[in-house]
């Protein structure tokens, strides 16, 4: 284990093997590398383990009440959060993912820190339950461990873990509702509030109209419907987005497999199915999964034998090979193609000046006959216009739209340079007036339609066959057409299919 908090105990030992795993988790969706996950998991660990023990020792306030706090796993993955924001202001970002960054300096970011009334519902429901309530709702939930597993970890009844869940899903339900209550809202917002409620208590109940037409345009009030609705599977992703904001239900998912993993690699003997324990729906459905792939690899295996059988001829060739065990697909070096037939049209069709060039253009040495394909007429393009057709480009990029909205779009770029760089200059054209206003990985001039993206001071060095990447932030109006001419130091690149 990296180098985290002294346990105090055996108690917080075992506890932190369990929570680190959740923390690198989370930790490694944030940042752009291993090194920099682990590094920023280490530095929120011990962040959140000061906390929570300052939080355990802390004055009591009155009539015994303690002060609301998360339980440890949620308030680590918050520290994770916390702690990148604090590396973005401190210069880091580049070591973060870029939407992550992009989330940080906007206003759902602030949510998470601003006044106690406008934060996430779920987070505030949370909080508001007791510390055996919260911890049971989240490792059920969001750690997606099976029932009986939680049962043992908190010292429940395992005969009666399922019940107990219930209520709890049922408390942490009112809390969020009575917070929704208590949250600033607009006159329309409040006239659904009550309407929300009823709806949401019954997996029955048609959602009128007018209120799926509110929920597709308020954000808060869709917020709300997600935590109130307790059928339908979308609590754990409400819970988790709610609690740790981005990057919300890709945590989700590494932790469901993660769990499914551990499951696998330890399941309960019989004897712990002769304590009257009730079988958990999940793992009959995982039984299920097993089943299906076994049947599936059966399938796989018996089309492959098939498909070894001599037919049409090739009995020789399967006789002749010393590989008993399994004939390749394919040969991965083969030998230079045989010349076959021309395919091409008759000799007529071609304009007697392009004969030696494309004569030399099939003799290259390393070019097999199939890449002298022609995807226009004959006669119909200059020398010049397939010329880098005919060679291997330098560079090849890929554009990728990540998000749009009326106004604005965010995009990323990443190139691949078949040489090795000590720096580096990308360069592309807009066609529809698109003006870049934020860049990152990298620092952006604009003159007109063009735009030169010049690498920063950390990332200018790319080996040959490594990858450059940044992102951005620019305005459209009217159309956005992807960019094109795209050159890295001046050389044209090829746009990746």
């Amino acid at each position: 284990m990296p180098d985290l908090p002294t346990p105090q105990d055996a108690a917080e030992a075992a506890l932190f093997s369990e929570c680190w795993d959740a923390v690198l988790a989370y930790a490694d969706l944030c940042t752009s590398g291993s090194a920099a996950a682990a590094q920023l998991g280490r530095e929120a660990f011990a962040h959140g383990t000061r906390e929570a023990r300052a939080a355990e020792t802390g004055p009591v306030r009155g009539a015994g009440r303690r002060a609301a706090r998360l339980p440890r796993i949620p308030l680590l993955l918050t520290a994770v959060r916390t702690t990148a924001a604090a590396w973005e202001e401190a210069g880091q970002g580049h070591k973060l993912d870029p939407d992550l960054r992009l989330w940080l300096n906007s206003d759902k970011a602030a949510r998470y820190t601003g006044p106690p009334l406008t934060r996430p519902l779920a987070l505030r429901g949370l909080r508001d339950l007791q510390q055996a309530d919260a911890e049971l709702l989240w490792l059920a939930e969001a750690e997606a461990l099976p029932l009986s597993v939680v049962a043992r970890r908190l010292g429940l009844d395992p005969a009666t873990a399922a019940d107990e869940l219930q209520q709890v899903r049922t408390l942490f339900r009112d809390r969020c509702h009575r917070n929704h209550l208590d949250t600033p809202m607009d006159a329309q917002c409040r006239s659904y509030a009550r309407l929300l409620d009823a709806v949401t208590r019954s997996s029955a109940a048609d959602t009128p109209r007018d209120l799926s037409r509110h929920l597709a345009t308020c954000v808060q009030c869709a917020e709300a419907a997600a935590c109130l609705r307790l059928h339908g599977g979308g609590l754990p992703g409400a819970l988790v987005g709610g609690v740790i904001g981005w990057g919300g239900l890709a945590y989700l998912e590494r932790r469901r497999r993660a769990a499914e993993v551990r499951l696998g690699a330890a399941r309960p003997n019989p004897a712990d199915k002769a304590t009257g324990e009730p079988e958990d729906p999940e793992q009959k459905a995982r039984v299920a999964r097993n089943g299906l792939l076994v049947a599936a690899v059966l399938v796989s295996v018996l089309a492959l034998g098939v498909s070894m059988m001599p037919f049409g001829g090739s009995g020789d060739d399967l006789g002749a090979r010393g590989d008993v065990g399994r004939q390749p697909v394919a040969d991965p070096n083969p030998d230079p193609p045989l010349p076959s037939a021309p395919t091409l049209p008759p000799a007529t069709s071609k304009p007697a000046g392009k004969t030696t060039e494309d004569t030399s253009k099939s003799e290259k040495p390393g070019k097999p006959e199939s890449s002298n394909r022609h995807t226009e007429p004959q006669g119909t393009s200059t020398p010049t216009e397939s010329s880098p057709e005919s060679e291997d480009p330098t560079c090849r990029v890929e554009y990728d739209l990540v998000n749009q909205w009326p106004d604005g779009f965010q995009a990323t770029v990443t190139v691949t340079s078949s040489e090795s760089l000590d720096s580096w200059r990308v360069s592309w054209s807009f066609r529809d007036g698109q003006h870049v206003g934020q860049m990152w990985d990298a620092s952006v001039s604009q003159e007109g339609s063009r735009v030169t993206a010049t690498a920063a001071d950390y990332n200018k060095s790319v080996p040959a066959g490594g990858d450059l990447a940044f992102g951005f932030l620019a305005s459209w109006r009217g159309k956005n057409s992807p960019p094109y001419d795209f050159t890295l130091n001046g050389q044209d690149c090829a746009k990746s299919s």
